[in-house]
């Protein structure tokens, strides 16, 4: 079945590329030996993680006073960060799994990375809920357990309780899609390897064979797996925001905290998407997958989260105004004008005016513009974790016990160290699997990839075929003067095609078709099936699964240039198939 595809929508796979390519592109980063740039990354995130893990000892050791908690702010940089770390896992289910519902095609360059975001991501928000507790051996108090030790049953009424019930299912489920849709490319990757790696892969390939049967229990997973996910994209930070909107603290207990925490939430998951992807295409030359198309839809979405949220703010101060509440008045007069301002004024600044930019298509297409503001927008999301948090508590109903919060060294430091347990995880990814999923690339390319599809398609076709047919007419013109023909022969022995671009032919059956002669679609199109076949049976490999019967029928029409139905025709030959 074909699909229509407008000819001035922008492709996503450039660089004219074939199914080999894709292979060997995305695959050859797990192969090599590592970048120094690598190296050099590694190193750092290393010792940040390890400097992290010192401070984590340091506060079990010493205990929480080593941190600057006080009578009135009992939340500091432990909850701000645990809020900022659940956020920036978000957007990684949300490209997955949304989108996959949407059919959204921009998605396949960079739903790997956000997937591999999302799982490490909350790995490092997980950190924090276990270490403010105070005494790390009563972590046990945030799970269900049954009633055993007397009077000590856990609060179910808890926030910090339904955390842990969204938090470890949104792990789960995200872990699962994450893995299936690794599957193929494990494979793809155990093909090519050798030895004990070659074991290693086949393990985490789970025997994968790419057989339709295969292939259609993968998609009915995936599906399964988006449907379940996509509601937990919207569930888990409207939980964390009952943190907060269940308490009775003015600035707090307010109703607009739930979709006003999950547009937040994906606002800054898609510019840390945005940042890693930028840094990751550059260093691994993933340029041709990981489009400014991709970039231009990321930074579109970026702008209407970031207009939502700014929507929110406004709400906030208008309901604060006409509520008429003293306190909440205060609350908010705090934030704008008391010792705590250049934190919300930097939220503000970062999250509502920044993404304005974006309503610039220079803007939204420039490398540098989108890495910077995608930086910017997500030191605004810590602030604004921060401005919720830390101002509201500084300043309670007592005056007598307001007090200023600044963080110590081991806050600091063990804030560090998740910084570098994400970046650790993620070096190490890259260099165990594919950053782009290979099987949803291969999927588009047909539709759209340059070759196919956007204001340059067929041109390199069209160039080829004037040039093939310039000949003829010099050979016919030769002919007419009674001149040799032997210029004719040489240019056309010398042109060669692509007959990998035809449905059912690889690099091996190509190599086998010209070590015969057929190296043109015009020759291919006037051979007989029967010839190709015997060529087939005596070529150097095993081509049982290569059916040549339209092979011709395709040739014909690559060679008259009438690639729209060379297209429907494969897409019915292939039937679906990656």
């Amino acid at each position: 079945m074909s699909h229509y595809v407008s000819p001035i929508r922008e492709p996503l796979v450039t660089g004219n590329k074939t199914y080999h390519q894709i292979t060997e592109d995305l695959v050859s980063p797990t192969e090599k030996a590592p970048t120094g740039s690598w190296i050099i990354g590694f190193i750092i995130a290393v010792s940040c993680l390890a400097f992290g893990l010192f401070c984590i000892a340091w506060t079990i050791w010493h205990g929480i006073g080593t941190w600057n908690l006080n009578r009135t702010v009992g939340w500091g940089w432990d909850i701000t960060n645990f809020v900022w770390w659940i956020g920036i896992g978000h957007a990684g289910t949300l490209i997955s799994a949304i989108l996959l519902l949407f059919r959204q095609k921009w998605r396949t360059g960079v739903n790997r990375a956000a997937e591999a975001m999302t799982i490490f991501a909350v790995i490092c928000a997980a950190l924090f809920p276990g270490i403010h507790v105070g005494r790390a051996w009563v972590v046990f108090y945030f799970f269900p357990y049954p009633n055993t030790r007397g009077p000590l049953w856990p609060n179910f009424n808890s926030p910090l309780l339904w955390d842990l019930f969204a938090i470890s299912t949104y792990f789960t489920v995200s872990l699962l899609f994450w893995y299936t849709g690794l599957v193929p490319d494990f494979a793809t990757v155990r093909d090519r390897a050798k030895g004990f790696r070659k074991k290693i892969y086949n393990f985490l390939s789970f025997g994968w064979t790419g057989s339709a049967k295969h292939w259609q229990r993968w998609e009915s997973l995936s599906l399964v797996l988006a449907g379940i996910a996509t509601p937990l994209v919207l569930s888990v930070h409207t939980i964390v925001s009952f943190d907060f909107a269940t308490s009775v603290i003015p600035g707090w207990h307010t109703t607009i905290f739930p979709p006003y925490f999950v547009a937040g939430a994906i606002f800054s998951g898609f510019a840390m998407v945005q940042t890693l992807m930028l840094v990751t295409r550059k260093i691994l030359k993933l340029e041709d997958y990981i489009t400014l198309a991709h970039i231009e839809s990321m930074n579109k979405v970026i702008l209407v989260t970031g207009t939502i949220v700014g929507v929110a703010y406004l709400t906030e101060l208008f309901i604060a105004w006409y509520s008429g509440y003293v306190y909440e008045q205060f609350a908010f007069f705090n934030r704008a004008l008391g010792p705590y301002w250049w934190s919300y004024f930097g939220m503000m600044f970062c999250n509502v005016i920044t993404p304005q930019f974006f309503w610039f298509k220079k803007f939204r297409r420039s490398i540098f513009w989108t890495f910077l503001l995608s930086i910017v927008v997500n030191i605004g999301m810590w602030f604004e974790r921060f401005v919720i948090i830390a101002t509201t508590l500084a300043r309670d109903y007592l005056p007598s016990s307001w007090s200023y919060y600044s963080p110590t060294w081991v806050e600091m430091g063990i804030y560090l160290g998740t910084i570098g347990l994400f970046f650790t995880f993620y070096l190490i990814f890259t260099r165990v699997a594919p950053v782009v999923a290979i099987a949803e690339i291969k999927s588009i390319l047909k539709s759209s990839g340059d070759q196919y599809t956007g204001p340059n398609a067929h041109a390199h076709h069209h160039d080829h075929d004037h040039a093939l047919h310039a000949v003829h007419s010099a050979a016919s013109s030769d002919a007419n003067h009674g001149t040799s023909g032997h210029v004719d022969d040489a240019s056309v022995l010398t042109m060669e095609d692509d007959l990998k671009k035809l449905e059912g032919i690889g690099p091996k059956v190509e190599q086998t078709l010209k070590a015969a002669g057929i190296k043109t679609f015009q020759q291919l199109s006037s051979a007989q099936v029967d010839d190709l076949q015997r060529i087939l049976d005596e070529g150097e490999g095993n081509f049982m699964g290569n059916s040549p019967e339209s092979w011709p029928q395709q040739a014909k029409l690559a060679y008259e240039g009438r690639w729209d139905e060379l297209k429907d025709l494969q897409d019915r030959l292939d039937g679906g198939k990656y």
